[in-house]
């Protein structure tokens, strides 16, 4: 038996034959032509078939994984469009008077080779999409169609590298799950294996030619890929996957449901999410909404100040997607252990408790507004709430809405829509708690973020790893806290709901019901699992037991 470690982007178990996947090569040659106006009029037709295709394939995924997914292959028509792109192939054939081919593999090179050399993530994926929409052409051009994963038994497809149209056409009935050895969790085609549900690992370093043909396992839970599985390992890992398929199939059955306990209380069930990436699995996970979109990560991913119109467009496009349910966006919260270079922030002895989140955005109102405007504006295009992080005062409250409604006035001004936006503070200091009867006042909701809330309650440090023998999530004092923040909500008559990593703890959701928490926004993953506790619970007959146990 031959074990590999992987990164896993989609969990589960596959067990099944192993089929290495190998692309068709381009052999490009260069080669001088006479006709320079035929041959870009040849490399046209040749675009203009690829955009049919893709077109196609869109179609196809849009139906197979939603649109969110499918938007990749969007990307790549509009990759096809791209006037640096085709100026670089026409220049080719009309100075150099090569032939098309030459002239979109040279093209595909040196686009490939400026993205990969880029420091932003995101972008260098991009390397990838160029070579597959060139490959596209070339293939074209060379009277051949694109290469397609085929294979008549179920089958782990193992390979270099898979590209988004590669992946898309897989038949997912015909394929167990995939294991590359080279890709990232941030590209596109990471993206559609999670939201099709095939178990997938990247980064894995397998030789191509030993695994061909052989029996594997494929751990989406460990990142393990074994091949030649020895007795002991097929049998416990059969078992394994026997219980994660009995598991998925009873959250399926779940979806489409309300979230209503037996004895009538509907709680909201959303998603936390990071990256608009993400969205595909909270369509996919049949999440009510989403309750935390981490809008740090926007800046995180840049190497400046996102524009207002940058950030328009991904609010506007995470509105869309969700089609009129809750879109709740923090905003900047950055600082502490989540540092972005252009920021020029100092160094601190304990940036947990210095500089950052809302502190940063009141001190530096340029910022703050810019961000403010690209919500606003995106809020005419669906269900955007806003939320403020690390709140302590009534004042930092105030001084907010008034920055608020001078930039509702010059966008009144403008004459530029915007949608009627709640406006909520995320309660993740005991100094929220303390005062949260005043704060519940001057807001239309409180969301708990546990993670941070744990942290300064119980003065530890929850990023270092000594300490994690006492840091305990479930202490009392942390619990009686959410407990006060809700009942304070209520009173005002405003929603709580909890943000953070113990929405999902299914230790904890049946003392949240108790108390009366209106929402849980936990990872997408997990959105069924919660709502399957919710639908089992009688909040008044199991009320008492729980206050009596956690509290």
């Amino acid at each position: 038996m031959k074990t590999y470690e992987g990164k896993s982007v989609f969990g589960g178990v596959a067990i099944g034959k192993v089929l290495v996947y190998k692309k068709g090569e381009q052999q490009v040659k260069r080669y001088r032509v006479s006709d320079t106006k035929a041959e870009i009029e040849r490399f046209e037709g040749a675009k203009a078939e690829a955009v049919e295709q893709l077109k196609e394939l869109y179609a196809k995924a849009v139906k197979e994984v939603g649109e969110a997914s499918a938007a990749i292959f969007e990307i790549h028509q509009m990759m096809l469009e791209d006037l640096d792109y085709l100026d670089s192939i026409h220049n080719m054939i009309e100075t150099q008077e090569v032939n098309a081919e030459y002239a979109v593999a040279t093209t595909s090179d040196n686009f490939a080779m400026m993205f990969s050399s880029m420091d932003d993530a995101y972008m260098k994926e991009r390397a990838a999409d160029v070579k597959d929409v060139s490959e596209r052409i070339l293939a074209i051009l060379s009277g051949g169609a694109k290469s397609t994963v085929a294979t008549d038994e179920p089958s782990i497809i193992v390979a270099d590298d898979l590209a988004p149209s590669e992946t898309v056409q897989l038949d997912k009935d015909k394929v167990l799950a995939f294991v590359t050895v080279h890709g990232s969790s941030n590209s596109h085609t990471a993206i559609l294996a999670r939201t099709m549900g095939i178990p997938a690992l990247i980064g894995t370093p397998v030789d191509l030619e030993s695994v061909d043909g052989k029996m594997a396992v494929v751990d989406g839970y460990t990142g393990t890929f074994y091949v030649d599985p020895d007795e002991e390992t097929m049998k416990t890992m059969e078992e394994k996957r026997r219980k994660d398929l009995e598991q998925k199939e009873l959250l399926q059955n779940l979806k489409g449901k309300e979230n209503i306990t037996l004895d009538g209380k509907k709680i909201n069930v959303y998603a936390n999410i990071g990256n608009i990436k993400d969205l595909a699995m909270v369509l996919q996970n049949d999440a009510g909404g989403i309750g935390l979109f981490r809008s740090e990560f926007i800046y995180l991913e840049k190497e400046d100040y996102p524009t207002e119109e940058e950030q328009f467009k991904i609010y506007r496009a995470v509105a869309e997607t969700m089609a009129g349910k809750k879109v709740i966006i923090r905003t900047l919260d950055i600082g502490a252990d989540k540092q972005a270079s252009y920021f020029n922030m100092e160094h601190e002895e304990n940036p947990a408790l210095g500089y950052r989140a809302i502190r940063i955005c009141l001190t530096r109102p340029e910022i703050f507004k810019t961000q403010l405007r690209a919500l606003f504006r995106a809020s005419a295009y669906g269900n955007i709430s806003i939320m403020y992080p690390m709140i302590i005062s009534v004042d930092e409250v105030k001084k907010i809405k008034q920055i608020v409604e001078e930039v509702k006035a010059e966008l009144t001004s403008q004459e530029i829509a915007f949608g009627d936006v709640e406006q909520g503070i995320m309660i993740e200091t005991p100094a929220a708690v303390m005062v949260s009867e005043a704060l519940a006042k001057e807001v239309d909701f409180f969301s708990i973020g546990t993670n941070d809330l744990t942290q300064y309650t119980l003065a530890i440090d929850r990023q270092n790893p000594k300490l994690e023998e006492f840091y305990d999530p479930h202490h009392p004092a942390v619990l009686n806290m959410i407990r006060m923040t809700v009942e304070n909500a209520h009173k005002a008559g405003i929603w709580a709901g909890i943000c953070g990593e113990l929405g999902a703890d299914p230790e904890l959701t049946k003392l949240f019901l108790s108390i009366g928490v209106d929402e849980l926004s936990v990872s997408p993953s997990r959105v069924l699992s919660v709502r399957k506790t919710i639908l089992e619970t009688d909040v008044e007959k199991e009320r008492d037991e729980q206050i009596k146990k956690w509290l």
